[in-house]
């Protein structure tokens, strides 16, 4: 939870392929307190079964900039294949197989005693993200 002094960061993950939520998509978390600071890993997490990260860690005080890295490799590795047995033409039969963004990393800036939802809806060949309430 953020204070006036730091800022909170929460996410969750829609696979907008399928319609349903991307669960046990790895998240990892890192800040930095300044354009020119080095990132600070601060750990990471996982989406549950209704694609959310409720347990990130708390951003240090001076946090000026977030950064959240997305694993969706392994995600699209299980669940591409079941849709491209289930449909003819799904990308997965069009294509090597291999997912087109293995990873997702969004960077942000953020302001002390605010909390920030990013979103991301996803799908094998693009993603979308945005500020949440």
């Amino acid at each position: 939870m953020s204070t006036s002094t730091t800022a909170s960061v929460s996410t969750h993950i829609l696979d907008t392929s399928v319609g349903r939520p991307a669960g046990g998509v790895a998240v990892r978390l890192a800040a930095r307190s300044g354009r020119d600071a080095a990132w600070q890993a601060l750990g990471g997490s996982a989406t549950d079964a209704d694609g959310r990260c409720k347990d990130l860690p708390d951003l240090p005080e001076g946090t000026t900039h977030v950064r959240l890295d997305f694993a969706v490799e392994p995600y699209f590795g299980k669940s591409v294949k079941k849709q491209a047995d289930a449909q003819q033409d799904a990308p997965a039969n069009r294509d090597s197989g291999a997912v087109f963004f293995p990873e997702v990393a969004i960077t942000f800036a953020v302001n002390p005693g605010e909390h920030y939802h990013v979103p991301l809806l996803l799908n094998p060949f693009g993603y979308s993200v945005y500020r949440g309430s």
